[in-house]
């Protein structure tokens, strides 16, 4: 059983986010950390291969930074690691995203499971998970909470989905595509070989032409980056016993027509 996650390194999320005077997006000399949701999806790969005597690989699509992202998958204990950009690619495309991720995947050619984290938490997004799903012309499994079975001989995997309403109960074939919740399990802390290992470790680069790819012509664009207007605020601290407070809390909230 080989086993694909996709991951990328994204800024801390205590980190102070905002537009600086070139227009760029920038995080200042905070550190990125690995997409905290992509924590749950590597951790599961590296159990799950683990449990069928398979193999993992962590893939990234972006530029150099995310190989941060990529270095921590290794420490964590996945076998391999590649990383896919070119000048002209976009991450901001979601469709991009997916043709050249779907063409990762198959390039691998073995591949009979791909793990997503739930979303990016830099762009606050999953479409490009179920865009790569149907690239790849596979079942899509969202909001996964637990792995309950995977039947090699059958083909088949079976999972728990987390949902608004309770859980649902799903059995799929594979190959497929799934994108995990925190409940799934309790990511690892790489070990210190592991993080030795893994910062010596060589990350190949593959572009379009090496996974045989055409990239669509992109749909969207940045037009510009601004910063939130600036929001002024009073705040007025009450006093007095809890009765007192609440009774000058509901007037004010009434006063604003909150109630």
């Amino acid at each position: 059983m080989h086993i694909v996650v996709f991951t990328r390194s994204t800024p801390d999320t205590a980190a102070k986010v905002e537009v600086d005077a070139g227009g760029a997006v920038t995080w200042g000399d905070a550190a990125t950390v690995v997409n905290p949701w992509d924590e749950y999806a590597l951790e599961e790969a590296i159990v799950q291969a683990k449990n069928a005597g398979g193999k993992t690989t962590v893939i990234a699509v972006g530029p150099e930074m995310h190989n941060d992202a990529l270095k921590h998958g290794l420490a964590m204990g996945m076998d391999s690691a590649m990383r896919v950009w070119e000048d002209g690619l976009t991450e901001t495309d979601s469709l991009t995203y997916a043709t050249i991720a779907a063409a990762a995947v198959q390039k691998l050619g073995d591949v009979s499971l791909v793990i997503f984290g739930r979303e990016s938490v830099d762009v606050g997004t999953d479409q490009h998970v179920y865009q790569t799903a149907r690239k790849l012309g596979w079942p899509m499994l969202s909001f996964v909470s637990k792995i309950r079975a995977v039947d090699h001989a059958a083909g088949t995997i079976t999972v728990e989905r987390l949902l608004e309403e309770g859980k649902e109960v799903v059995t799929s074939r594979l190959p497929a595509v799934i994108s995990v919740v925190k409940d799934i399990n309790e990511p690892r802390y790489p070990s210190f070989i592991g993080i030795r290992k893994a910062s010596k470790a060589e990350i190949p680069v593959l572009t379009s032409a090496d996974l045989g790819v055409t990239l669509p012509a992109a749909t969207t664009r940045v037009v510009a980056y601004r910063n939130l207007p600036a929001r002024e605020t009073q705040v007025e601290m009450i006093t007095g016993t809890p009765e007192e407070q609440a009774r000058i809390l509901v007037d004010r909230l009434q006063e604003e027509n909150v109630l």
